[in-house]
């Protein structure tokens, strides 16, 4: 399939922007701003980039609103100039990057027991299982090695890419993006009792997936002990991530790579997590927190806040505080230790002892 053209102004149009230039010119593909050449348009999101606009040999550029029409030593440009560079290099290249289309056929090598129902242009690759009482909405698409365990519901325009797994009785919404290799509703990780006495806690509720999520690559969300794990509408999972029995991931949150939720924890709406994020069981997050990467979390958040911290996390101006002294540690301590001593070899001069200046060996 040949790719698309489309003039500057018909871009500026599609994103609701403004042509700085020639709005004429054609754009054929949307690259890095390191590797445009001509044909191509690309986008400056960061001032940190700016270094390499000399350089650049793309056809357009998008850019904001705060970047001048003339920089020092750089030619004049085409620019595409929108309030939000990033958002609208993203509808640009969903424009130039159409999805592929699928048949709607069942392959013959896919187990589908005869009480599943699927939906209009349902695409079963070869080697797919959907299990009894399985209903597949219209439109959705099952890569190889998909597997449907019994009573499970998957909604309109999804896409289930290969070795997903979902079992018994989890639902997903419409329009979910499951990437390869996630697990929906494995057992959660409970158990009674100590030792050789240890017993296993069965896991019967479900995990329901609302519409419009996307999870990435090799992430695992398990089945509730009793009721619901759930992932609310929009929000997005990387890769690697382990989200435990009864966790509620609220509307728009967005959670990144490496990252764990203990069980029964409430994620609220529009939350970022950063990479590697370790929460601990039965807390809440409020709406909009962000925790920074690594951070330990021990406490429910509040609504708004910023954490960040490796060990545990404090509020984030603080942590900031310790880590640009962190470097210094050694250094300060030891002018201190220097100082102290300084300090007591002019007290015994003096024949004056020094209050409260006494130490043990080893005190910091």
């Amino acid at each position: 399939m040949s790719a698309p053209r489309r003039t500057l102004s018909e871009l500026a149009e599609h994103v609701g922007g403004s042509v700085v230039g020639d709005g004429g010119v054609e754009i054929q593909r949307v690259a890095s701003i390191e590797e445009a050449g001509a044909g191509d348009i690309t986008f400056l999101a960061h001032p940190r980039y700016r270094a390499h606009l000399a350089a650049c040999q793309a056809s357009a550029i998008i850019v904001g609103p705060d970047l001048p029409e003339e920089l020092p030593g750089v030619s004049r440009r085409n620019f595409l100039r929108v309030r939000q560079p990033y958002t609208a290099f993203a509808e640009i290249l969903n424009l130039f990057s159409p999805q592929p289309q699928y048949d709607g056929r069942v392959s013959p090598q896919a187990s589908i027991d005869p009480s599943a129902v699927l939906g209009d242009d349902v695409t079963v690759f070869p080697y797919v299982y959907v299990g009894k009482g399985v209903k597949v909405g219209r439109g959705t698409v099952l890569f190889p090695g998909v597997f449907l365990g019994d009573g499970v519901e998957v909604g309109e325009e999804c896409r289930l890419h290969p070795q997903v797994t979902v079992r018994e009785g989890c639902r997903v919404g419409n329009r979910v993006i499951l990437h390869a290799g996630v697990v929906i509703g494995s057992d959660g990780f409970g158990y009674a009792g100590e030792g050789r006495e240890r017993m296993k806690i069965p896991q019967v509720g479900i995990v329901e997936i609302e519409d419009d999520v996307e999870i990435g690559a090799n992430t695992t969300i398990d089945r509730a002990t009793l009721g619901r794990t759930i992932i609310r509408r929009g929000a997005k999972i990387d890769n690697l991530v382990q989200i435990a029995h009864n966790v509620v991931v609220g509307e728009d949150s967005i959670i990144a790579a490496q990252t764990g939720i203990a069980g029964s924890t409430r994620i609220g709406r529009e939350v970022i997590l950063a990479g590697q994020v370790g929460v601990v069981n039965h807390i809440e997050i409020g709406d909009r927190a962000r925790i920074g990467p690594k951070s330990g979390i021990p406490r429910s958040v509040p609504p708004g806040a910023l954490l960040s911290g490796a060990v545990a996390a404090a509020p984030h101006h603080e942590w900031i505080k310790v880590m640009t002294l962190l470097p210094n540690l050694a250094k300060l301590w030891s002018d201190v230790r220097r100082l102290e001593r300084k300090v007591a070899e002019l007290a015994r001069r003096s024949g004056k002892g020094v209050k409260g200046h006494a130490r043990r060996k080893g005190d910091l």
